[in-house]
Order: C-alpha cells, then structure tokens, then sequence
C-alpha cells in the first residue's frame, strides 16, 4: 500500500473512532425507562410535526404537542393514540411566536408530566411571492416564526434540561441555500441555522446536544396552507407541484423516522435528502455558479404583480394546473398528515 493510501486509511481510522467514542460519551437515549422520555414539539399538529410526534410516541415516550389551532391539535391527539394506545399524549394552544403563552405552556407541560427531555422545534410557514410583492409584515412573520418562536421555546424549556436532554430544530434547505421567490422563507430559516448551530457548540459542555435538520421539499400535505402574493394561482401552481414530484421531494414518513433517529443519537446536523447536499455543496464551494443556477431558475418563475398585496393561502389558488393528478401525492398526504382534504 502506498504512502497517500496509508494516510488516508489512517485518516478515516481516527474519524471513525472519534465518532465512536463521541456517540459513547452522549450515551444511549432510551425512549423506554422508569419513567420514560417526554417530547415537546411545536408545530406538532399536522404534517411533519405530527409524524414525528408519532415515531417518538412508537418509541414509547410521552408527547406534549404545542400549535395555534386546539381542533387540529385534538385530532392530532386522537391520532397518535390510536396509532400508539398506550402513550401519554397532552396538547397546549399555544402561538410561539408569543413568548408569554410558550412560557405559562412549558410551566403547564412541567406540571403534567414533572419534566422535558427533548425540545422539537417545527412550527413553520411558507410565503412564496416575487421579491417585488413581498412586504415587511412577510419578512417579519417569517423571522418571528422561524427564529424567535424556537428561541422562546428553547430559552423557557432549558432551566429543565438536564445532561444527555435534546433539541431539533427543524430548519431547512432554505436554511442554507437561497432560493427565488422564497425570501422571506429563507431568510427566517438562516436565522434558525445560525442559532442552532451556535447552540450546538455552546450547550455540549452541559450535555445537551442541539441537532439541526435542513430537509428539502417534502411530501407533507401542507400546500394548502401556504402563502402566495403576485400571479397566486401560478405561483401555487409551481409550489405545489415540484412539492409533490417523488424525484424531487422527499416522502415525510421517511423524513420524521429520520429525524427521531438523529436525535437519538444527538448529531449535529441531518442534512435529508440528496438534493439539499449538493445544492449546500454547490453554494459552499461554488457560489457564483449557484448564484447563476438560481437567476436561471427565478426566469422560469411567474413575474410579479405591480404594488404590494396582501396574501392568499394556497386553498384559495387553486387552478386547472392544481390541484390535479400532478399534486395527488400531496393530496394523499394530507389526508393521512391531518392537513385537511386537498380539493
């Protein structure tokens, strides 16, 4: 064997086994213990949110489910019960993006279930309008949403972790790449990775390791419940149809399985599909090629309207284009996701 070989192979015999050694010093999370794990997840009514609420329940723990709307979140409930009987499901009304209410529910969760172990951050929404339609109020939503809801929840839940505790933050590609007619979205999502990765670094010392996740478009039903400004039903039209093409989105079962299994074993990042690999590759070690790639894509995107608009969600832009046979992945996802029927 020659020298480069020998180093290379001595390389990866050290990566290796400091990997090793690192999964052993976070130690084995077991969801099943005397007295179990509990999950909080936000955003944890519908869609990914949900599927993860239901491997975690699967795995044996409790599941504590915070979003805005108590009907979705009772269905929510019901589902995962009768999907696994015998775990302890509790759900909270509460809007993230408001400190107050994440406080008295993350005192209310401590009062139920006397602890947390593993803080899910999920809660999301889309806006998908030219830069031209695109407003203050979007760009503010996005950044309250993506950034400060996680930060309220990982501020008030962290005086209750303890060594070995966990946090996912569910970001996204768009977390790490840019993306045309995406701004707002992208830019509440950077703010999320940054956050989470510095946390990352900071909260090892105490054991409690920070996992951030950068999905690419996934399958999950939630089309409908999209915000789009400019041509909307051109604009949903693009939206929901590369969201429900297998070859370019992923399918969320898989994506939650994933997510719950990163955590398990405390990794830094889950980067899910290939998709989001290379299009982080390309942005980090080619970004004015990238750049390029992203200028030729925005030209096939619809042209903006004059002035700025208030938006619509995506129920309300429907088209012969979509709903259709092009979206009906979508559509059974978000019968099974708790999204609502696709119409």
């Amino acid at each position: 064997m020659n020298r480069p070989a020998k180093k290379i192979f001595s390389l990866l015999g050290v990566g290796l086994f400091s990997t090793w050694i690192l999964a052993r010093l976070r130690g084995e999370f077991r969801f099943r213990s005397s007295h179990g794990k509990v999950v909080v997840i936000n955003g944890g009514s519908r869609g990914l949110g949900l599927l993860i609420a239901q491997c975690y329940a699967q795995k044996g723990a409790s599941v504590a489910l915070f979003a805005r709307d108590e009907a979705e979140l009772k269905r929510a409930k019901n589902i995962i019960q009768f999907d696994s009987p015998e775990s302890w499901v509790q759900y909270y009304v509460c809007d993230s993006k408001q400190r107050e209410q994440v406080e008295k529910c993350i005192a209310q969760v401590i009062q139920d279930f006397g602890q947390i172990d593993i803080v899910v951050n999920n809660a999301g929404v889309i806006s998908t309008a030219p830069i031209e339609n695109t407003t203050e109020t979007d760009f503010t939503d996005s950044i309250s949403t993506h950034f400060w809801g996680p930060y309220y929840m990982i501020e008030t839940a962290l005086p209750h972790l303890q060594a070995g505790c966990r946090i996912v933050n569910i970001a996204s590609i768009g977390g790490l790449v840019p993306f045309p007619h995406l701004s707002a979205y992208c830019a509440g999502k950077h703010a999320l990775v940054g956050y989470s990765r510095t946390l990352r670094a900071e909260l090892a010392a105490r054991k409690i390791y920070v996992t951030t996740v950068s999905p690419s478009v996934m399958r999950t039903g939630s089309i409908d419940h999209a915000n789009f400004k400019g041509q909307v039903k051109k604009e949903y039209a693009w939206f929901s149809v590369l969201s429900s093409m297998p070859f370019l989105s992923k399918n969320a079962d898989k994506v939650a399985r994933k997510i719950v299994q990163a955590s398990e074993y405390g990794k830094a990042e889950v980067l899910v599909s290939l998709s989001t690999r290379i299009a982080a590759a390309l942005q980090g070690y080619f970004p004015n090629v990238f750049a390029d790639l992203m200028f030729l894509a925005n030209s096939f995107l619809p042209t903006p309207l004059d002035g700025k608009m208030s938006a619509v969600e995506g129920k309300d832009a429907h088209s012969r284009i979509s709903p259709s046979i092009l979206t009906r992945s979508s559509q059974n996802a978000a019968e099974r996701n708790n999204e609502g029927p696709i119409v």
